[in-house]
Protein backbone atom coordinates (compact mmCIF):
# COMPACT_ATOMS: atom_id res chain seq x y z
CA UNK A 1 0.00 0.00 0.00
CA UNK A 2 1.40 3.48 -0.92
CA UNK A 3 0.00 6.70 0.81
CA UNK A 4 0.28 9.85 -0.97
CA UNK A 5 -1.09 13.31 0.40
CA UNK A 6 -3.70 11.14 3.16
CA UNK A 7 -5.16 8.58 0.18
CA UNK A 8 -4.16 5.10 -0.41
CA UNK A 9 -2.93 3.46 -3.26
CA UNK A 10 -2.39 -0.38 -4.59
CA UNK A 11 0.11 -0.79 -6.91
CA UNK A 12 -1.58 -3.13 -9.02
CA UNK A 13 1.24 -3.29 -12.49
CA UNK A 14 4.70 -2.24 -12.18
CA UNK A 15 6.28 -3.13 -16.00
CA UNK A 16 9.57 -2.87 -16.39
CA UNK A 17 10.28 -1.59 -12.72
CA UNK A 18 8.52 1.78 -13.69
CA UNK A 19 7.71 2.43 -10.11
CA UNK A 20 9.31 5.38 -8.23
CA UNK A 21 8.01 6.64 -5.23
CA UNK A 22 9.83 10.18 -4.74
CA UNK A 23 9.33 10.86 -8.80
CA UNK A 24 5.12 9.96 -7.92
CA UNK A 25 5.51 12.63 -4.82
CA UNK A 26 7.08 14.97 -6.96
CA UNK A 27 4.28 14.98 -9.77
CA UNK A 28 1.21 14.60 -7.34
CA UNK A 29 -0.87 17.11 -6.82
CA UNK A 30 -4.77 16.80 -5.72
CA UNK A 31 -5.95 17.35 -9.06
CA UNK A 32 -5.56 13.08 -9.32
CA UNK A 33 -7.46 12.49 -5.89
CA UNK A 34 -10.85 12.14 -7.06
CA UNK A 35 -9.90 9.17 -9.93
CA UNK A 36 -9.81 5.14 -8.97
CA UNK A 37 -6.65 5.03 -11.03
CA UNK A 38 -3.27 6.63 -12.00
CA UNK A 39 -0.42 5.39 -14.68
CA UNK A 40 2.55 6.92 -14.83
CA UNK A 41 4.71 6.10 -17.36
CA UNK A 42 8.32 7.25 -18.36
CA UNK A 43 9.36 9.07 -21.67
CA UNK A 44 12.96 10.70 -22.46
CA UNK A 45 13.53 10.61 -18.29
CA UNK A 46 10.46 11.97 -17.34
CA UNK A 47 7.61 10.80 -15.13
CA UNK A 48 4.03 11.33 -17.00
CA UNK A 49 1.08 10.93 -14.79
CA UNK A 50 -2.76 10.24 -16.29
CA UNK A 51 -5.59 9.76 -14.05
CA UNK A 52 -8.27 7.38 -15.08
CA UNK A 53 -11.94 6.32 -13.82
CA UNK A 54 -14.49 3.44 -13.36
CA UNK A 55 -18.12 3.42 -14.76
CA UNK A 56 -19.24 4.61 -11.45
CA UNK A 57 -17.02 7.73 -11.25
CA UNK A 58 -19.04 10.81 -12.30
CA UNK A 59 -16.09 12.00 -14.22
CA UNK A 60 -15.67 9.10 -16.26
CA UNK A 61 -15.61 9.50 -20.15
CA UNK A 62 -14.19 8.18 -23.11
CA UNK A 63 -10.33 9.81 -22.63
CA UNK A 64 -9.90 8.50 -18.76
CA UNK A 65 -12.07 5.27 -18.91
CA UNK A 66 -9.84 2.94 -17.07
CA UNK A 67 -11.04 -0.27 -19.55
CA UNK A 68 -9.09 1.75 -22.37
CA UNK A 69 -5.72 1.93 -20.48
CA UNK A 70 -4.06 -0.83 -23.18
CA UNK A 71 -5.25 1.96 -26.00
CA UNK A 72 -3.91 4.81 -23.79
CA UNK A 73 -0.46 2.93 -23.65
CA UNK A 74 -0.09 1.72 -26.36
CA UNK A 75 -1.16 4.70 -28.47
CA UNK A 76 -0.04 7.69 -26.68
CA UNK A 77 3.03 6.30 -24.41
CA UNK A 78 6.93 5.71 -25.77
CA UNK A 79 6.83 2.33 -27.19
CA UNK A 80 8.17 -0.31 -24.87
CA UNK A 81 8.13 2.68 -22.21
CA UNK A 82 8.29 1.35 -18.37
CA UNK A 83 5.00 2.18 -16.21
CA UNK A 84 2.96 1.44 -13.35
CA UNK A 85 -0.35 1.66 -12.60
CA UNK A 86 -2.06 2.94 -9.64
CA UNK A 87 -5.40 1.61 -7.86
CA UNK A 88 -7.17 4.02 -5.03
CA UNK A 89 -8.21 2.49 -2.35
CA UNK A 90 -12.27 3.45 -1.48
CA UNK A 91 -12.90 4.07 2.40
CA UNK A 92 -15.54 2.33 3.75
Amino acid sequence: MIEIENNKYNLIENYKDGFDLDALKEKYTEYFEPYDYIIGDWSYGKLRLKGFCTKLNRMCNKINDIKFKDDYIKNLCSYECKYFILEKVKNK
